[in-house]
């Protein structure tokens, strides 16, 4: 019985010692920590990226974002959330989205890039720095 309490400890210890440091190998892509907003719009360039190969085979694309969580979710700098133009930005975008869901697949390449348009124009007047990597998501 004791060399089973033993052995459990060890183990234990062992899959503690491997997450913590599992945890600690994972740094933030953004050097001032990832918010919601910036893990949001990873996900958000990664469904993107999955709906450009669906166009690109002629299906209609499936959007597996909640986009509306744009309005809430929280800033890296929320000062820059702040700004009205933000808010219009942010709706655009929703908008862009929503259009795409309705698009038919011929029109999809068309409703798509504006959806990428949507985001290129927020980021070149409020946060430049993703532009090179939304480019990535043009048709």
């Amino acid at each position: 019985m004791k060399h089973l309490f033993v052995s459990i400890f060890i183990m234990a210890t062992i899959y503690f010692l491997a997450c913590a440091t599992d945890a600690k190998s994972q740094k933030p892509l953004n050097p001032n920590g990832d918010s919601e907003l910036s893990l949001l719009m990873r996900a958000m360039f990664e469904d993107g990226m999955k709906m450009k190969a669906q166009i690109e085979k002629g299906k209609k694309p499936k959007v597996s974002i909640d986009v509306k969580q744009i309005h809430t979710a929280e800033a890296t700098d929320p000062e820059r959330q702040k700004i009205p133009q933000f808010d219009v930005f942010a709706q655009t975008f929703v908008q862009a989205v929503e259009a795409l869901q309705q698009a038919e697949p011929e029109e999809a390449k068309k409703y798509y890039n504006g959806m990428v348009n949507a985001c290129m124009n927020c980021h070149q007047y409020i946060c430049p720095g993703p532009t090179v990597k939304i480019k990535k998501l043009y048709l």
